[in-house]
């Protein structure tokens, strides 16, 4: 059911909704860099959530109307657990970006522009990445499997890691950037670069924002193969992806007040992709064990394996990924606010780095 052949004006009409949604929330309601109120992020995370659900069932009419209303309703689902998988990723994420505004303490009012700039080039890299990602996925089949044990080492990494993962004071990050790249140890109103004894030099918000673009890379090394264990479809797999961070910054204000309130979706977060790199592990399994039974072989297991390989059992598979996906999340957040845990920050300077920079 992957072989849904997109009209031009449905990836356009996509491109369109996209665009505008940047241009009213940039050039129209956060014109201004400001700090946006609680009241504010809230009303505008819904507006990006109905946004995306409202492009689901855009989704669902356009297969629907190609191929018919069961590879309609296939497709659906795949957008929306692609959605949630990315969503998720994408808030876990956020917890770092908070860890790095932290650490280089940005300014409030400046971290709407770092977070812009941030998003604009996280929606460049992930449609060349998704893209590359389809295109090797086409022509080796074989590197899903890759995809699948990467995800289940991640999974488990996730389950042993106290920590988010990125750790300013001593990532290679910084003293990379740093090294190549000359950076006045301040900021400077909300500019990223100013000319300083007749050369360009860059800020700290320079760096906060290059740190900030690297980090979204290595994020989306766990976050791309994810979603190609839910489908290979390359428009599910953009659109889907897309629409979860086009609305990061306002959730990144949304959830700053109560990041710590949500330490068991790391662990949901891992249970997901072990999962996913298990299921994109079955066909190798169903494969080898179709060999090892033999091609004629009657037995309950062999055509069991059989039926999975000639995709008989593809709506019960997303069903369950689905159902999968959203109650893990769903179970992480209850359990997050049904037993909180006690944390103490503690504030961290950036001079050390940069001083050793320099």
């Amino acid at each position: 059911m992957n072989g849904v052949e997109y009209p031009l004006w449905v990836w356009t009409a996509f491109f369109v909704t996209v665009l505008v949604a940047l241009f009213v929330d940039i050039g129209i309601v956060n014109r201004k860099a400001h700090v946006p109120s609680r009241k504010q992020t809230l009303a505008w995370s819904i507006v990006w959530v109905s946004l995306a659900l409202s492009f689901n069932v855009f989704v669902y009419y356009v297969v629907t109307d190609i191929a018919g209303p069961a590879v309609g309703l296939f497709k659906a689902k795949e957008f929306f657990t692609g959605y949630l998988i990315e969503l998720s990723l994408s808030i876990d994420n956020l917890f770092v970006f908070l860890l790095i505004f932290s650490y280089f303490a940005v300014p409030k009012q400046f971290q709407h522009r770092v977070l812009f700039w941030g998003i604009m080039g996280a929606l460049i890299m992930r449609m060349v990445m998704i893209f590359a990602g389809a295109e090797l996925v086409e022509r080796f089949h074989w590197i899903l499997y890759f995809f699948g044990v990467f995800l289940i080492y991640t999974g488990i990494k996730m389950f042993s890691d106290d920590e988010a993962g990125f750790n300013p004071e001593e990532s290679r990050l910084v003293s990379l950037v740093t090294r190549y790249i000359r950076i006045k140890k301040e900021y400077v109103g909300n500019k990223f670069v100013i000319i300083e004894d007749g050369k360009r030099v860059g800020t700290l918000l320079l760096l906060v924002l290059i740190v900030v673009e690297l980090s979204d890379v290595i994020f989306a090394v766990d976050s791309i193969p994810a979603i190609f264990g839910i489908t290979t479809d390359r428009f599910i797999v953009y659109t889907s992806n897309i629409f979860a961070i086009l609305g990061l910054r306002t959730f990144f204000f949304l959830l700053a007040d109560m990041a710590d309130r949500f330490h068991y979706l790391r662990y949901g977060l891992a249970f997901v992709l072990s999962f996913i790199g298990v299921k994109m592990l079955l066909p190798l399994v169903a494969e080898t064990g179709v060999y090892l039974a033999g091609e004629g072989s009657h037995s309950s297991i062999a055509l069991l394996m059989h039926n999975y390989l000639e995709g008989v059992y593809k709506q019960q598979v997303i069903n369950i990924s689905l159902s999968v996906v959203a109650g893990t999340i769903f179970l992480s957040v209850i359990l997050s606010l049904i037993f909180p845990v006690k944390h103490q920050e503690e504030a961290s300077e950036p001079s050390e780095t940069l001083n050793e920079a320099e």
